[in-house]
Formats: C-alpha cells, structure tokens, sequence
C-alpha cells in the first residue's frame, strides 16, 4: 500500500540519490507510529515488514498513562474509541503487586485505554497511510551496511532480493531484531528459565463475578481483584474484564520442572494452573465469536536492554531496545512512547534544525 504526502519541505538535492530519509525495519504499532510522526515532521519514511500481512495475535489489551493522551494530542484516541469524549485519569491502578489509589492526587498522570493491540495497530496503519508512508509487507532486511551519509539494506521481498539507501535506519523488530544483530548492538541481561506464564481470553461463570469490584469471589480461594496481581503462596493469577471482549486471565507458576518448549495451553491445562495457584476450582470456558482470542504461554522471564540505542545512523526502539516482563502489556506503553520521542529529534536532525548532540 503506498501513498504521498504534499506540501513538505525541499530537502537538498543530495535527499534524490536516498531510496527514502529513514527505512523503519517493522510494521508493529512501535514502527508505524515512528512513520506516523518522521511524515507529520515532513520526512519521508519507508516501513519495511517481513510478514506479509498484520498479524492476529493481541499482546497486549490496551494502554496505560501518558501515551493515551499523547494519542489524543494526534487525534487518534477518538478514532480508537469511537468516541468524542477526552480521556480521563485513571481512579486506580496497580505497581507490580500493589494497589495504588490515585484518586488523592491532583495531578494523576496515569489514563488508561483499553483498546485490544490489533485494533491499535490497524488504526496506526491507517494513519500513516493517510500520511503518504509506504508501507511493504513480505520485505525483510537481511544485511547492513553504513557510511558517513547512509545506511545501505540489502532487502529480500517476494520478488528477490533489492538494495535501499537512507540516510538513517531505525530497527523496529522486536525482541529478536534482526537490525539489532546487524548493526552489532549487544543485548544483556537476564534469562531466567524457571517460571511459567499462561495467558487465555476465557468465560468464567457468572455466579462468580463481583459487581462492586469487577474482580471475582471463587469458593474455596476467596476475593481475585481485577487487574492486579494476585500472588498466592504457590503463584500469580491476574483477572482482566474488557468491555465487548472475554476476560482474561493469567498464571504464573515456579514449577520444579518447567516445559522446555512453548505452546498455546489447552484449557484443562489452564484450569488445572488455575487449581494449582488457587488452591480451588475456577471453571473457565471457551470464549464465544471468532476471536481472535489470546491462548499463549511463556516459558521463562527474559529482561534485556541494548548497550546502546545508535550505531551510527542505525537506531533502535521498542522490544529491538528492550525486553522485560509481558504481563500488563508494559511494553507496548514504553515501545510508542520510545517512537514519539525519536521521531521529532530524528525529523529535526534531517532537517537540519537540531542542536549538536
């Protein structure tokens, strides 16, 4: 899909021999919110994806503070609503563990907007399709190279291989970024391979359901708040209602033996973490409608950050950036603060008007 953008500043001449001014690697929320911002600054990007098309799989279910009034500011939190309405801070919300009332503070900086990923994502492509940014699905970079002026990318898409040449780059590709391994960033940290971490939209019975809290009463176990961690001695168990989508429900376990591989949960297998955690019966079912619905699960806790954010004219952002922990959906928050932050200084920097540094 490809579009153009009019009434942008003349660049030097030297701009004609650039395939674009930045090639973003990733058509993730992270990647197109950079193209969104790189356009609405007059500089032209180019997203590159190597899956062929959006993917169907929600890793997160909304997002949490500044971000959503920073999407508010670029008209995008009506278009993600539905509604005209301005967001609202937050009564409450939880850090790790603990809840947090944040209805005695002046100034409450937490918003929240539940909004599934999938929907954050079309709307964000949406978006930068308006602004006239290229966007080409099935197109992987597969090497890197860099000079005083420009990076070069060697690129393969469904019709061979190609070369492109802009004067930045930026590695918008998760976790397991391939820019990054290119550019020779290191990525430490810490992998822990001892936990295990189920996640699934499921039902869960009505008689269950806490009207006064939103959380749930499970006989046997007691009172599970809503989104919040809920330790036990044996784990964790997070409960999250959605309006218009099924709750849902996450454990966390220590066990002596944990899997070696990763695999989508049955639901009896996700009854019987849940049995584990709580110590009683929570009777989940299968959610109803064609989904997409969340059935992962995670083995392992990888907390990660690369030594540096630039190689030169490469940059990274998001899960390219940094890993930690899924659960609350946190880096998706940090991933397109991360992407609002580098597009004015990038845009400032081709356009010549940044200061040194």
């Amino acid at each position: 899909m490809t579009g153009r953008a009019t009434g942008r500043s003349v660049m030097p001449s030297r701009r004609k021999a650039m395939s674009a001014d930045v090639v973003i690697a990733g058509a993730g929320p992270n990647g197109l919110m950079l193209a969104c911002e790189l356009s609405l600054a007059g500089v032209r990007p180019l997203v590159l994806e190597r899956l062929p098309e959006r993917g169907r799989d929600n890793r997160a279910n909304g997002l949490v503070g500044q971000v959503v009034r920073v999407l508010e500011r670029r008209g995008l939190y009506a278009r993600l609503t539905g509604s005209g309405e301005l967001p609202r801070p937050a009564p409450g919300f939880v850090f790790g563990a603990m809840p947090l009332d944040l209805s005695v503070l002046e100034d409450n900086p937490i918003y929240l907007l539940p909004v599934p990923q999938l929907r954050i994502e079309q709307v964000l492509e949406e978006r930068a399709v308006e602004l006239g940014v290229e966007i080409r699905r099935g197109h992987e970079i597969t090497g890197l190279t860099q000079d005083g002026d420009a990076v070069t990318a060697d690129v393969t898409g469904p019709s061979g291989g190609y070369r492109l040449r802009a004067r930045y780059l930026v590695g918008a590709d998760g976790g397991r970024s391939l820019t990054r391994k290119l550019s020779g960033i290191g990525f430490p940290g810490v992998t822990r391979d001892g936990t295990i971490t189920r996640v699934m939209h499921a039902t869960v019975p009505s008689a269950m359901l806490d009207p006064a809290t939103g959380g749930l009463n499970v006989p046997g176990h007691g009172h599970i708040p809503p989104l919040t961690h809920h330790r036990t001695e044996r784990g964790v168990v997070a409960y999250a209602a959605f309006p218009g989508r099924p709750p849902m429900l996450t454990t966390m376990e220590w066990p002596d033996d944990p899997p070696g591989e990763e695999r989508p949960p049955t639901l009896e297998e996700m009854r019987a973490s849940l049995r584990r955690v709580l110590g009683a019966d929570l009777p989940i079912g299968e959610p109803a409608g064609d989904g997409p619905f969340v059935r992962r699960a995670q083995v392992g806790v990888n907390t990660r950050i690369a030594d540096r954010y630039r190689a030169g004219r490469i940059l990274l952002l998001g899960d390219a950036a940094h890993v930690h922990s899924a659960i609350g959906g946190a880096g998706l928050n940090l991933g397109l603060q991360d992407a609002v932050n580098l597009g004015w200084k990038l845009a400032a920097e081709i356009l010549g008007w940044a200061p040194p540094g």
